[in-house]
């Protein structure tokens, strides 16, 4: 049987609702024979999953996803096999989690004009010892009976482009894919579906970008095969993965989407 990978999961340091450990029992226990831990901004999810895979066999890619912006649009870029113990990235990433901070604090403000109250200690418990960020304060929300949903409270309040989102991320994505290099990682272009600009992908390409998240629960057949394109109009390798939150995004999606464990090579072999 073809072993499979699936190349975007979120532990509790971030926002999933999983802790490392049953991240990776879950993983196991659905046959994955490769997870990539891609926390926002934060990379101390890694090293718990990697001792709890152990017992099971499972393959564990040390990566991160960084939060970036380019004119006014949130752009992420996911980072894999990062030397998750340079001292460099992890000054960096402390910096970006005292933003993601005062980010929440200024949302929460907005959201006051407009009615609604949250309180920031309660976003933050939410976020634990990780980094916090949009979807911590959704969930703040819906607790809060403020919104039906999880998927309200981006749809209304705080998602781009929304009355109550608050544009403040001091880094281009071209910043980003310059911090994972440094760290020795495999810079890619997160759900760029999502994103919803393509225009801007030949500029990542000339600042090293390196692969593309062609295949993502938000992608639809015919959108994955118009990255697949992409990717091979500009040489980028191609990854996917399920982008799975725990129950942050209400079911569970790790292994919804997955890669061939080949993918997996290349990403190693483009290290090298």
């Amino acid at each position: 049987m073809q072993k499979k990978a699936d190349l975007h999961v979120h532990t509790s340091f971030s926002d999933s609702t999983f802790p490392p450990g049953h991240v990776v029992d879950y993983a196991a226990k659905i046959g994955l024979a490769c997870i990539a831990i891609c926390d926002h901004d934060v990379i101390d999810g890694i090293e718990p999953a990697m001792r709890a895979a152990q017992q099971h066999g499972l393959e564990i890619i040390p990566g991160v996803e960084l939060t970036a912006e380019k004119q006014g649009s949130e752009i992420h870029i996911l980072g894999f096999f990062i030397d998750w113990q340079d001292t460099a990235l992890r000054r960096r990433l402390a910096q970006l989690c005292e933003q993601r901070i005062q980010r929440i604090r200024d949302m929460v403000d907005k959201l006051k004009g407009h009615g609604i109250v949250v309180d920031a200690e309660e976003v933050f418990a939410l976020g634990g010892e990780g980094s916090v960020g949009r979807l911590h304060l959704a969930r703040a929300m819906h607790q809060g009976g403020h919104t039906k949903t999880v998927e309200e409270a981006f749809r209304k309040y705080i998602g781009n482009g929304k009355p109550c989102h608050v544009s403040k991320i001091n880094l281009t994505p071209e910043d980003a894919i310059g911090e994972i290099v440094k760290a020795k990682g495999v810079p890619v272009l997160a759900h760029p579906g999502v994103m919803g600009n393509d225009g801007f992908i030949a500029s990542y390409v000339k600042g090293g970008l390196r692969g593309i998240e062609v295949y993502h629960p938000e992608h639809p057949p015919a959108l994955s095969r118009h990255y697949e394109k992409l990717a091979g109009q500009y040489d980028l390798l191609m990854t996917g993965g399920s982008d799975c939150h725990g129950y942050g995004k209400e079911r569970i999606l790790m292994g919804s989407v997955t890669v061939p464990y080949e993918l997996v090579e290349k990403l190693k072999d483009e290290r090298r």
